[in-house]
C-alpha cells in the first residue's frame, strides 16, 4: 500500500491507496503534527497496512520533517515529497515553478490523469484557487481568492453586528434576515464568481468546452447549483499524489 499526505493550513489529509485508486483517507488536524498527537493518530489509520512507498504534498513546510520523520520511524519509509523536480504526469509552462503550490500541482496531475486536456480544478479550500492545464498537458497558472470560510469570518471579526454564520444551502436570492443576508452573499455570491471566472478561462484559452473539476471541502455545495462544473472529486490531490509515485517507479 501506498501513504499519502495533503498537509493543509487546516488539516493534513491521508489516504491508503493501491495501484488503481485511493482506498480510504482521513483528516487529522495540522496542529496536532506541533502538539505531538499526530504520529498516534497516523498509526491507527494505517493499521495493519504493509506500506511500500509514501509521497507529501505540503503547504505548510514547518510541518513537513515531522511528517517525514513519523513515516521513517513508524515504517523505516522516505518519502517522496512533490516539488516541480519530482513532478511527472503534466508539464510546466510557469515562469516560477518553485511557488506553485504542490497541492495545485497534485492536483493538475489528477485532472489531466481523469480528463484529459485542456482542464480546470477549483479547489475550496482556505483559499479557493483556479488551476490550469492546457491542451498541451502543462500547468499553466491559475486564480487564488479567498476562501468561503474565510470570507465569512473575516466578515464577523471586521465588523460589530454580523455574526459568524455556519455555511450552508439558501435557495433564496433576498435573506430576510442578517444570516439569510450573508448566506445569500456567501453562496450564491460565490457561484456568481466561480461561473465567472470560468468564461474568462475559456475565452482566454479560446475554448467552448472545458471540463472544471471540484474539490476541496466546500466543492460539493458550490458545484450543486453550478452547472459549469463538471464533476466533484473529493480525493483529487491524493489521487495526484498517487499518481506521481507511480510514476516514478513505486510499487504499492
Amino acid at each position: 500500500m501506498i501513504l499519502l499526505f495533503d498537509i493543509g493550513n487546516t488539516n493534513t489529509h491521508v489516504g491508503l491507496a493501491n495501484g488503481r485508486r485511493v482506498t480510504r483517507h482521513t483528516d487529522i488536524p495540522t496542529t496536532a503534527w506541533s502538539a505531538g498527537a499526530a504520529a498516534a493518530q497516523l498509526a491507527r489509520f494505517v493499521g495493519p497496512a504493509r506500506l511500500t512507498a509514501a509521497a507529501i504534498c505540503s503547504v505548510v513546510p514547518q510541518v513537513t520533517p515531522q511528517v517525514r520523520q513519523a513515516v521513517r520511524t513508524h515504517w523505516n519509509l522516505s518519502s517522496l515529497q512533490l516539488t516541480p523536480q519530482t513532478l511527472r504526469g503534466v508539464g510546466i509552462d510557469y515562469p516560477q515553478p518553485d511557488t506553485i503550490g504542490p497541492d495545485r500541482l497534485a492536483n493538475a496531475v489528477a485532472a489531466r490523469h481523469r480528463f484529459g486536456a485542456p482542464v480546470v480544478v477549483v479547489d475550496f479550500g482556505t483559499a479557493v484557487t483556479f488551476d490550469v492545464v492546457n491542451a498541451r498537458g502543462d500547468y499553466v497558472g491559475g486564480i487564488i481568492a479567498p476562501g468561503l470560510a474565510a470570507m465569512t469570518d473575516y466578515l464577523h471579526e471586521k465588523t460589530a453586528l454580523l455574526p459568524r454564520i455556519r455555511i450552508r444551502e439558501f435557495k433564496r436570492a433576498i435573506g430576510k434576515s442578517t444570516e439569510e443576508a450573508m448566506l445569500v452573499g456567501a453562496v450564491h455570491g460565490y457561484r456568481g464568481l466561480v461561473r465567472g471566472l470560468i468564461a474568462d478561462l475559456k475565452r482566454e484559452l479560446r475554448v467552448r468546452r472545458l471540463p472544471v473539476i471540484a474539490t476541496g471541502g466546500y466543492a460539493k455545495l458550490i458545484a450543486a447549483q453550478l452547472p459549469e462544473i463538471s464533476a466533484v472529486a473529493p480525493d483529487l490531490t491524493l489521487e495526484g499524489l498517487r499518481l506521481v509515485l507511480l510514476a516514478r517507479g513505486a510499487r504499492p
